[in-house]
């Protein structure tokens, strides 16, 4: 199948001006004013003035102390602010005891210096909160910007037209009593080829998904399949179908948990994704602690993930986005790890992807390899560190990935090695069965009830 002209479309360069747009817009919320680290001179003379009002107007020496001895007021003033900073309200006492020698209402201007320093240093802390959640919409916008520009620039270089085939493929459907609106083609860059049908069925009969792409595949000369998560009849309003190219691995996946203590609620989340392109991901998430808000956390998390990755995003771009939401959202850090194996059931690659997440193990026949992380989880800080590894599998390979808790069941030092050890033992080739036997070889290594939710995702990939 010849590739064709390639095609530039207007939508495509409406998507480029509106990044371009967003982009800007991150640049110009990032170069408003930083955060304060100090007060103004207006906010200081704010809070003397608030002191003579509420304290020295009462005071028959209060003409000469903001008049004639107007600097040594300000001095002393500015001496129990310092003081605050350093040994905050309890005040040394060599400050204490200069204010009483100058002050004959020491104890009052004390305590409403105290409340207007406390007062503006709230406010201060407010403005910076607002400046720090425009630091995080912009990096939002940012991060939003660059994956509109990727996607655009894939699909500029995917997208392709074909008269001939355009014709065959819409006479071949038309025989089959479908009626053809728009056919788009589609080609990536490992050249595994994607159509898009816009048709509906004619003369009051059903087609199905499966017997559309069987007349797609003949048409085009290449094996298709109908993509995950889309209407498996096509009937009389007009839809639009997706056909992939058949790709050459395929997946299962097996999961073995227990919570704290045995309990039935677990503070650890996995979802299982198809992924645009053929792609398939396995996600693991370990919420703060254990029990029910470690269970919101992580599941929050998973909820936000999966509707992220079917929406397109791109992975990375969909965690550093969960994770710039969670930070700017509460007060309090509660931080949850994301652990990602995303599959290519085209080429058998798999990407790891971990945020603050355990060790993932890989099982190449007899051998087992072990990649660790040292990135920190999400919700902590606004820009996220996020560590990716690529590796090719195999046919029979298999991808086991922990939570924190299966591994520090484990002695310290030995933790990896032992959990090798226990994978590298097993010869069962169902997943299911292999994180069962993997879960229940550390449980008996403890000895004890779990002190922490455990979880063993296992996902084998076989050549179809």
């Amino acid at each position: 199948m010849d590739k064709g002209q390639a095609l530039h479309s207007p939508y495509v360069s409406q998507i480029e001006r509106f990044a371009d747009s967003v982009k800007q817009l991150s640049n110009t919320f990032l170069l408003m004013e930083e955060k304060k680290k100090t007060f103004t001179g207006e906010e200081v003379d704010g809070m003397f003035d608030r002191v003579r009002e509420k304290v020295c107007g009462q005071c028959e020496k209060c003409s000469w102390c903001w008049g004639d001895n107007f600097v040594h007021t300000y001095q002393m003033g500015y001496e129990i602010l310092s003081a605050v900073d350093n040994y905050g309200t309890e005040l040394n006492m060599e400050t204490k005891r200069k204010l009483q020698q100058r002050c004959l209402m020491a104890p009052r201007f004390l305590r409403e210096m105290l409340e207007a320093f406390h007062d503006a240093r709230q406010n201060m802390m407010w403005i910076n909160r607002i400046m720090q959640s425009r630091e995080g919409c912009a990096i939002q916008m940012d991060t939003f910007a660059e994956m509109l520009r990727t996607t655009t620039k894939e699909l500029e270089k995917s997208i392709f037209t074909d008269e001939r085939m355009e014709k065959k493929l819409r006479a071949k459907l038309k025989r089959r009593g479908v009626r053809v609106l728009y056919t788009h083609f589609f080609m990536n860059k490992e050249g595994k080829c994607e159509v898009h049908v816009t048709a509906r069925a004619m003369n009051e009969q059903c087609v199905t998904m499966r017997e559309l792409a069987q007349e797609v595949s003949a048409a085009v000369g290449r094996k298709f399949v109908p993509e995950g998560n889309q209407f498996q009849i096509l009937g009389r309003e007009y839809i639009t179908a997706v056909f992939l190219e058949g790709p050459s691995f395929h997946t299962l996946q097996g999961v073995a948990r227990i919570g704290k203590g045995c309990s039935k609620i677990s503070g650890d989340n996995f979802s299982l994704i198809d992924l645009p392109g053929g792609r398939q991901s396995a996600a693991l998430s370990d919420g703060m602690g254990s029990g029910e808000r470690a269970c919101e956390e992580s599941t929050l998390v998973i909820e936000l993930l999966e509707e992220l990755l079917e929406a397109g995003f791109p992975e990375k771009t969909a965690i550093q986005m969960i994770n710039t939401t969670l930070v700017m959202g509460r007060e309090e850090i509660h931080y949850s790890t994301v652990d990602m194996s995303v599959f290519d059931l085209y080429t058998g690659e798999c990407e790891i992807i971990k945020a603050g997440a355990s060790s993932t193990f890989i099982k190449h026949k007899d051998q087992v390899e072990h990649l660790s992380s040292t990135s920190l989880p999400i919700g902590v800080v606004h820009k996220l560190e996020i560590d990716s590894v690529t590796r090719k599998l195999s046919d029979g390979d298999f991808v086991i990935m922990v939570t924190d808790g299966v591994l520090d069941a484990l002695p310290v030092g030995e933790q990896d090695i032992l959990l090798e050890t226990i994978i590298q033992g097993t010869a069962m080739i169902n997943p299911k069965e292999m994180a069962h036997h993997v879960l229940q070889q550390v449980l008996n290594w403890t000895g004890r009830e779990p002190e922490d939710d455990m979880t063993v995702l296992v996902v084998g990939i076989w050549e179809k």
